[in-house]
């Protein structure tokens, strides 16, 4: 059975980090570009926020064409696209291009990273769901460990513009994968319940369902003081720090190493405590870590090993909280599991691209406004887990499962 999952985990992870590695291979990256395109920071900043931001508005298209047509078809397109839109970033003559550019990967981009939850949810749910999304985080984990590092040998040897077609075969590969490995799980009698008007009353219902709205933002915030650390982090630790990109690079993989090695243990202490549980106990040990070090760093403890030391400790915590609540919100949506997975994705990347800008707003060159962001977005995820999941006498999982059979 694990072999089987992890098969499963492997070709979705690797499908899922296609975007993602188009993000954190671009980050050391951010001040070459600024240099050879001749613009700031803020424009820099800019081309990262059009990647978000059309991820946020495309899921909320290929979730419910994926319950329509199938989960494949939909993948095909997103990843042609992607291969696309890439080489057409490196191809960039000026910054207006190059944000253009990344505004139509995002698109692309947006069918690996919504459809692969669908499909999880199609297969399993409860603690085995959760099992199977740890793990596919752990493929997925190939890109904020090694695409830093990819990237700054990239930007070495070729410039930033070799970046792009690196990702661009990134994203055959994963075209590949899709083709000729990964399986439908949408079956034809599933498909013919499922329209745009459908699509349309889910998320009606969708968006008036507070249960799953709560786990959705208690995800969101906790993804976006992620985010706030992933748009800020490179000229902090690079200009502020004097962090070289291949230093850069493997800080910024350490903390990659925490979340993931902290979400392989969902699956277990689900099982044990009920994944309800898990997930108010991880988020008040992620907002009680940011705050201290929002406060150690507000007091003067401008430190380089202090900062790395306590978002280690606090993205473990984390790792706990992302899959938990991704199955959580999408244990009761089963037949809409595409278009519950679209509304996720598409309101957690609005928020981080929002809790992006407002950082970007309080940049002073220190570590402090990326520090408050953090952990701003920590207490609002604790704040929302305590109003969402107030119940101590939640069922585990594996007992919801048991009564449903």
């Amino acid at each position: 059975m694990t072999s089987r999952l992890f098969g499963t985990a492997l070709v979705l992870g690797l499908l899922s980090a296609v975007g993602p590695f188009a993000i954190d291979m671009y980050l050391p990256a951010l001040p070459s570009i600024q240099r050879g395109l001749h613009t700031d920071v803020d424009a820099a900043q800019m081309s990262l926020m059009a990647f978000f931001a059309a991820i946020a508005v495309g899921q909320l298209v290929y979730g419910p064409v994926s319950d329509m047509l199938g989960r494949k078809p939909p993948i095909y397109f997103g990843l042609c696209l992607f291969a696309l839109a890439s080489i057409g970033c490196a191809l960039a003559p000026d910054i207006h291009t190059l944000i253009a550019a990344r505004f139509v990967q995002g698109l692309g981009a947006c069918a690996g990273m919504v459809i692969p939850r669908a499909i999880v949810r199609d297969m399993h749910t409860g603690t085995e769901a959760a099992k199977l999304m740890a793990l596919l985080m752990l493929v997925f984990s190939v890109s904020p460990i090694l695409a830093p590092l990819t990237g700054s040998l990239v930007v070495r040897l070729s410039g930033w513009r070799g970046i792009f077609w690196v990702v661009a075969g990134a994203a055959v590969l994963g075209l590949a994968l899709a083709t000729f490995v990964l399986k439908e799980t949408r079956s034809a009698a599933q498909r013919v319940e499922s329209s745009m008007r459908s699509a349309l009353v889910a998320y009606r219902t969708l968006l008036r369902d507070p249960p799953f709205l709560g786990l959705v933002f208690i995800g969101a915030f906790g993804i976006s003081s992620f985010f706030a650390y992933l748009a800020n982090s490179s000229f902090v630790l690079i200009e502020h720090y004097g962090l070289t990109p291949t230093q850069y690079s493997l800080a910024f993989s350490v903390n990659a190493v925490s979340f993931i090695g902290a979400a392989q243990f969902t699956g277990r202490l689900g099982e044990r405590y009920g994944l309800r549980r898990v997930v108010r106990t991880a988020v008040a040990g992620y907002a009680a870590t940011m705050l201290l070090l929002l406060v150690l760093t507000a007091a003067g403890l401008d430190r380089l090993d202090l900062l790395m030391a306590l978002l280690f400790v606090g993205y473990g915590f984390l790792g706990l909280v992302i899959p938990t609540t991704a199955v959580l919100a999408l244990d009761r949506h089963g037949p809409v599991a595409g278009t519950a997975s679209a509304l996720m994705g598409t309101l957690q990347f609005v928020t981080g691209a929002a809790v992006i800008a407002v950082v970007g707003r309080f940049l002073d060159g220190t570590a402090l406004p990326m520090v408050g962001g953090i952990a701003g977005c920590s207490v609002v995820a604790f704040l929302l887990a305590r109003v969402t999941l107030r119940r101590d006498d939640e069922p585990t999982m594996d007992e919801v499962a048991a009564e449903r059979a």
